[in-house]
C-alpha cells in the first residue's frame, strides 16, 4: 500500500440535509452527503492539494456506496476502507433553523462501532507523515478505543505524527469516563486540538493556559475559544490569532475545517501564526455554509481564499518555559 501525507480513520456516516436549507419536517426534498469529523478532515485537506487517505468501516449498503463515491470523487484515496454485508452504515439529519442546527444520529450498531485492533492491520508499518484521530471513535465502543491505542500508544506507524482532536460527545460515552480516557489519548499524542468549552466540560479549566497545565506531554497544543481566538503552546512559543468573524449559517463541522487548515499550514511549513489562520480560514468557510466541508463544485475557490495571502494578524511570543 502506498504511503500518504495523512492518514485519517474514523466513522463517517450519511449525513442528510434538507435541499431548502429549512426544517426537516417542512421539506421533502434532501442532499446526501458524507459526514464524519475525520473524513472531513481528509476532504479539506484534499482540496487544499495534500495527498489524504481516509480509513474507516462502512456498510454494504447504498449510504457506504454514496461516501465511498463522495470521497473518491475528491480525490480521498479510500483503498482501506472495509464494508460489511453484516452491519448498517451510520446516518445523521441535520435540521436547520434560525436559532441553530439540531443534529439527530442514528449511529447505533453501525458498521464503524465494530471497528477494533488489527482493523487495518494492512497499514501497519506505512509512513503516512501524520495520522488524524479523535474522541468520537474512541467513545463508540471499547473495541474503536482499543483500535486509537494502536495507532496512539503503540505507533504502528513509526514516525508519522500523531493528531488528535479531543472532539467530546457526551452522548456517547454511556457509563464510561471521558475525562480520563481523553486525557490519557490526549497526552499519548504529538498535536492535540481541543475547544476551551469541552475542556471546561471534561477538567474544569476556564482558560487556555489552564488547558495547557492538564494537557501538559504534547508537543503542541491548540485550544480553541469559538469566535474569539485560537492560542497553540509549542515548546518554545504560543500564539495567539483571533477568530474571523463570520455570519454563522451551521456551526457543525467548523472545528474540523480548523484541524484541516492547521495541518495543512503544518505540512507546508507554516509557522505557528499562520497555521492558526489557516485553521480559522478553513474554519470560516464551514461556517458560512450549510455543508461540513467543501464539496467539489468549490474545493478551487476554497483553496484560492485559503492558499492566498491572506493571513489574520496574531501574535506569537516566545519563551523557554519547559510544559
Amino acid at each position: 500500500m502506498r504511503t500518504f501525507e495523512v492518514l485519517c480513520i474514523g466513522e463517517t456516516m450519511v449525513m442528510v440535509t434538507p435541499i431548502s436549507g429549512g426544517h426537516l419536517d417542512g421539506d421533502s426534498q434532501y442532499i446526501l452527503r458524507p459526514g464524519g469529523a475525520e473524513s472531513n478532515v481528509a476532504l479539506i485537506l484534499a482540496a487544499l492539494g495534500h495527498d489524504v487517505a481516509w480509513a474507516g468501516y462502512l456498510g454494504a449498503d447504498p449510504f457506504g456506496a454514496i461516501i465511498c463515491s463522495e470521497l473518491r470523487a475528491a480525490s480521498v484515496d479510500i483503498s482501506a476502507v472495509i464494508r460489511t454485508s453484516d452491519f448498517p452504515t451510520g446516518v445523521y439529519f441535520k435540521d436547520p433553523h434560525p436559532e441553530g442546527t439540531s443534529v439527530y444520529y442514528y449511529r447505533a450498531g453501525s458498521a464503524a462501532s465494530t471497528m477494533g485492533p488489527g482493523s487495518f492491520s494492512e497499514l501497519h508499518g506505512t509512513t503516512p507523515r501524520a495520522i488524524h484521530l479523535s474522541g468520537i471513535t474512541a467513545a463508540i465502543s471499547v473495541s474503536c478505543r482499543e483500535l486509537l491505542n494502536e495507532f496512539i500508544f503503540n505507533r504502528v506507524l513509526g514516525e508519522a505524527l500523531v493528531s488528535f482532536d479531543v472532539n467530546h460527545r457526551p452522548a456517547l460515552w454511556g457509563d464510561r469516563d471521558p475525562a480520563f480516557e481523553l486525557l490519557e489519548l490526549a497526552q499519548a499524542s504529538d498535536v492535540v486540538f481541543v475547544g476551551l468549552d469541552e475542556a471546561s466540560a471534561l477538567w474544569g479549566v476556564s482558560s487556555a493556559e489552564e488547558v495547557r497545565e492538564v494537557i501538559d506531554k504534547p508537543s503542541t497544543l491548540v485550544v480553541k475559544d469559538g469566535g474569539i481566538e485560537a492560542v497553540s503552546f509549542s515548546p518554545d512559543e504560543v500564539a495567539r490569532v483571533p477568530a474571523k468573524r463570520v455570519k454563522i449559517l451551521d456551526p457543525v463541522g467548523a472545528g474540523d475545517a480548523f484541524a484541516a487548515g492547521w495541518l495543512s499550514g503544518m505540512l507546508r511549513g507554516s509557522n505557528a501564526v499562520e497555521r492558526l489562520s489557516l485553521g480559522h480560514l478553513a474554519a470560516s468557510r464551514v461556517l458560512a455554509s450549510t455543508t461540513d466541508a467543501p464539496q467539489r463544485s468549490d474545493s478551487d475557490v476554497f483553496s484560492a481564499n485559503l492558499l492566498g495571502d491572506r493571513f489574520q494578524q496574531g501574535r506569537a511570543i516566545r519563551h523557554t518555559r519547559d510544559w
